[in-house]
């Protein structure tokens, strides 16, 4: 635990770092070690941290992030210019090494994070540094590393050049037989690696974001490595056979943008202790074959970022959940896809013309209980997410889990619950309570058959809802459906409740069809709601009414306290109050001019 606080002490003042990135920190200078899986490396992790933070040694900024206060570091410092000794330069604004002097020959840790040092002078070399274990250059502008500049080092064990503008190393690297830990990440300039052979004791290489095109010669020697990143996205080839020899892996992390660096089953069945695994399948058929093999040893990745075909994801559209596969621009779709039928959080499908829909009868996805976020994007074929008749054939419950679905520029998409003959209109059949019960947030784009956006037998499910987001769908007349049989059940003149506690956000824009957010005789049991904003829905005529949650006021009389309602004002006066004439003027301060607040901003 000394060791943890004292390594703090290498970071500038005031700096702050997320709780994972410094436990993966202490995992590199071995401060936590001798333990069978790197999970359990980052559980003991995380229990230090806690101590730390419970004797204010270092304090929670957020949930991910902590920091130290300056007279805490100021001790941490203290202890470093004894024993061990440091020498800290982290964020001081350098635009050189510090000079020959200054290395003298006890320093066991360098950090010169953070600064603007862009060249490395020959004069300034350090010539005596035999027990220095750790170098920390990242974030400085360094072009270039002097030939003999690692030669001096025999016991450098971690080194960390990540987002500098190096293009190359030298050859000296190969003199550091004892380095255990090589990070490179984000140096874009970075397009060639000496042979690393030699580098015997390497256990973790991290070439993130790089501009390499070819795996560094030798990396088949780097036995102990048991952490590799090679998200590298102008990589052109995993020779084949490297895989299989690096057996210690617990981490793997790969781009794969073409058929080349997509991965083989086979080449990854022989990595029994991975844990952490990010990477590229070309087809289903090598991803099933993985899956398959994972199953029978009964393996369960821990986390894993999973991606089948061609098409590649939008950063800004990075899965953010532990578990997740992409399916994209698979042209087709042979068999069952297998999965990890419990585990997995998140899932998407793009550009997957054959699909129909996404769970049926035939469907590997209804097993999917722990799906907590689904996207599917520009696929042309697919109808719905589910039949109808799967619910009635079916003890699976789907999307249980489901908190955030989003469907995107899917032409043929005529219902999210879709029977064996159209829309989803019968009244016989329900939907089981648990599926869409903790769904949050549903996103509807460009789905341009769809005349319904939630039939009614869905709607008792729907307690959790909390925003819809609907916008280019040129069909789409109502958003909340209600049952014709209900309506001429309890009379024309009755009240039809849609009950949505925790429903804050209203989102329709540009819908040139929609006529209703519930059926006329339908008012809202929304008392969450904060913002309905409507652009160009000028077929939309009227505001349902809404009513309290409690008490028997009369439904026009009321508005949800915090409700904030946001359109262009030639809409705002066409609506229609003749049924709730005073309803308007409930609502009348709670509207703002959308026109307005966009000039504005």
């Amino acid at each position: 635990m000394k060791h943890c606080f004292i390594h703090w002490a290498l970071y500038p003042e005031d700096f702050q770092i997320g709780k994972d990135g410094l436990i993966e920190c202490w995992i590199e200078e071995g401060f936590i070690d001798d333990m069978s899986t790197r999970q359990e490396m980052k559980d003991k992790g995380h229990v230090i941290l806690k101590k730390l933070e419970d004797n204010c040694l270092l304090e929670n900024v957020s949930s991910e992030t902590v920091k130290m206060h300056d007279a805490v570091r100021d001790m941490a410092l203290s202890i470093t210019r004894m024993n061990p000794r440091y020498m800290i330069q982290a964020g001081s604004q350098l635009e050189e090494l510090p000079e020959k002097e200054q290395w003298s020959p006890d320093i066991e840790k360098v950090s010169l994070m953070y600064n603007s040092i862009s060249e490395i002078s020959i004069d300034v070399l350090p010539t005596k540094c035999q027990l220095l274990t750790t170098l920390l250059l990242q974030h400085n502008p360094i072009k270039k590393i002097p030939c003999s500049f690692f030669t001096n080092m025999p016991c450098l064990s971690v080194l960390n050049l990540s987002s500098t503008k190096i293009k190359s190393l030298p050859n000296s690297i190969s003199e550091l037989k004892n380095l255990t830990t090589l990070l490179l990440c984000c140096c874009v300039e970075l397009r060639d690696l000496p042979c690393l052979s030699m580098l015997q004791e390497l256990k973790k290489l991290d070439l993130y974001g790089t501009n390499i095109e070819e795996v560094p010669e030798g990396m088949d020697m780097l036995i102990k490595l048991s952490y590799l990143d090679l998200t590298v996205f102008t990589l052109k080839e995993i020779p084949a056979g490297l895989l299989p020899k690096l057996v210690h892996l617990q981490h793997l992390s790969f781009a794969g943008n073409n058929e080349k660096t997509s991965l083989k089953a086979e080449e990854m069945e022989p990595l029994k202790k991975l844990e952490r695994f990010t990477g590229c399948f070309e087809d289903t058929s090598e991803f099933n074959k993985f899956i398959s093999s994972m199953q029978q040893s009964k393996k369960s990745l821990i986390k894993y970022h999973l991606r089948v075909g061609s098409y590649f994801i939008p950063m800004w559209r990075t899965p953010k959940r532990d578990k997740t596969i992409v399916i994209g621009g698979v042209d087709n779709w042979e068999g069952e896809l297998i999965m990890h039928p419990i585990e997995i959080q998140e899932l998407h499908i793009i550009e997957c013309d054959y699909v129909r829909s996404l769970v049926d009868d035939n469907s590997s996805f209804k097993n999917a209980i722990d799906l907590r976020v689904c996207r599917i994007w520009g696929c042309e074929g697919i109808e719905c997410v589910v039949s109808l008749s799967f619910f009635a054939s079916s003890s699976a419950h789907p999307f249980q889990s489901l908190e955030m679905l989003d469907l995107e520029h899917l032409p043929k998409l005529s219902a999210l619950i879709m029977n064996d003959t159209g829309i989803g209109s019968a009244t016989s059949t329900v939907a089981p309570s648990a599926s869409f019960s903790h769904l949050k947030e549903i996103k509807i784009m460009n789905c341009s058959s769809m005349k319904t956006l939630l039939p009614h037998w869905l709607l008792p499910n729907l307690q959790n809802l909390e925003e819809i987001w609907v916008s280019h769908c040129d069909e789409l007349e109502e958003i909340l459906g209600a049952a014709t049989s209900e309506v001429e059940e309890k009379g024309s003149d009755a009240l039809i409740k849609f009950h949505h506690p925790k429903l804050r956000k209203l989102d329709l824009w540009v819908l040139p069809n929609l006529k209703s957010i519930c059926s006329k005789s339908g008012v809202m049991v929304c008392d969450s709601l904060q913002l309905i904003q409507v652009l160009d829905c000028y077929k939309l005529k009227r505001i349902s009414p809404f009513v309290p949650l409690v008490g028997n006021g009369q439904p026009f009389a009321y508005a949800p306290p915090s409700l904030i309602i946001r359109s262009i004002t030639e809409w705002w006066e066409s609506l229609e109050w003749d049924d709730h004439p005073n309803f308007k003027n409930v609502l009348q301060p709670l509207w703002k001019d959308k026109r307005c607040e966009l000039f504005m901003v």
